[in-house]
């Protein structure tokens, strides 16, 4: 499981350290794509295929579900690290969440979602100030 939040730069080379302990858990090649709310997704391979396969058992005559497919899978890539834990994430990835060098590394259970700085410190503030109101709503769903 993925947990936690770090703070990193890309390098010159556009290349980013993803935490040793995070390294360890996603295995020698791993897939990264776009994520919800303009951050970058990281799955472990085994998490990648089961997640394509529900996406595969989906109904392709719904216009919705093309459309996130389409999204999903469009962005995706297969990394691995070189030897000093280094990944580089391609420009197309770059651009959609908006990074250019310092980023937040956060583990959230099955994956890592990599954010602009920016972009992170400020969805944690709009989240944050609601941060009861959406406990009280999981609850509700009997989480």
């Amino acid at each position: 499981m993925f947990l936690g939040e770090y703070q990193h730069s890309l390098d010159t080379k556009a290349r980013i350290t993803i935490p040793a302990r995070f390294r360890e858990q996603l295995g020698e090649k791993f897939v990264a794509t776009k994520g919800l709310d303009n951050c970058v997704f990281l799955y472990p391979l085994v998490e990648w295929q089961a997640i394509e396969e529900k996406l595969r058992s989906l109904p392709l005559t719904r216009a919705d579900v093309r459309s996130f497919v389409r999204f999903f899978f469009s962005g995706a890539s297969e990394l691995e690290f070189d030897k000093q834990g280094r990944t580089v994430l391609s420009v197309n990835l770059r651009e959609y969440a908006g990074i250019d060098r310092d980023v937040t590394v956060i583990g959230v259970g099955n994956r890592i979602e990599i954010w602009s700085v920016d972009k992170w410190a400020e969805y944690t503030d709009k989240a944050g100030s609601s941060f009861e109101e959406i406990a009280e709503k999981m609850v509700d769903l009997g989480i």
